[in-house]
């Protein structure tokens, strides 16, 4: 069992079991949020999928409409035209082979990385030490393809990675605890649309079991799953 301290404790003690609005619940979240540092606000959407099954996987992006609030570090395995399109379009690492060498160093110097379709004949071999850090390129995700200035441009620009884990949770980050509330149900709101919009075919019975709201060292604050519009709005 996981022992918290009395801030911890003292903030879930503020939060009522029945689900608040999303405003209501971002409100919440920013009220409680106690460290010194600007926590990352995170989403947990319980769902009623079996993630062993192939045909009940959920995984994809979604662009939030303020951004993540994070800095992300770009690579790019490219060359000619698309390499200097992605140094133009602000990657922070670009190359083919010497960035390859300085992954299987142990050097990663950055959180996402894209590659054009030409060089996964090459990345592929990478798949062993990318794959378990999230960081393998792959074409669902947008992240091969030969428009690299693009992509670098979503990443950057708030596009988040979502993906439900084996007990059928996916976990999304929404932004920092300094957005404003409003911000914060947003690109909330973004979210949920993307993820009952990617809701698996073979997903059988209630989809959206339960949604939860927390900073990084703040409770969990339940919210109404029912509320699919206006999230921005308060209860009235």
């Amino acid at each position: 069992m996981t022992k918290h301290g009395k801030n911890y404790l003292a903030a879930a003690e503020k939060v009522a079991e029945t689900p608040y609005t999303p405003l209501a619940a971002m409100q919440l979240v920013k009220e409680v949020a106690s460290a010194k540092f600007d926590e990352t606000v995170q989403a947990d959407f319980r769902l009623g999928i079996d993630t062993r099954q192939a045909d009940q996987q959920l995984r994809g992006t979604v662009s939030l409409p303020n951004g993540s609030g994070k800095s992300v570090r770009v690579a790019v395995f490219a060359e000619g035209e698309a390499a200097r399109a992605a140094e133009e379009a602000g990657a922070d690492i670009v190359g083919t082979d010497e960035l390859m060498a300085q992954i299987q160093a142990g050097e990663f110097n950055f959180d996402a990385a894209v590659a054009t379709p030409d060089q996964m004949g090459k990345v592929g071999r990478l798949g062993k030490i990318l794959g378990p850090r999230g960081l393998m390129p792959n074409p669902k995700l947008g992240t091969v393809t030969n428009d690299v200035a693009k992509a670098i441009n979503e990443l950057k620009g708030g596009r988040v990675e979502y993906r439900a884990d084996r007990y059928g949770i996916a976990h999304v980050i929404l932004g920092k605890v300094s957005f404003t509330a409003e911000q914060l149900a947003e690109n909330y709101g973004a979210v949920y649309d993307e993820i009952l919009r990617m809701k698996p075919a073979a997903a059988k019975g209630k989809y959206v079991k339960s949604i939860a709201v927390s900073s990084t060292m703040g409770p969990g604050v339940p919210v109404d799953s029912s509320v699919n519009r206006n999230y921005t709005e308060a209860a009235e």
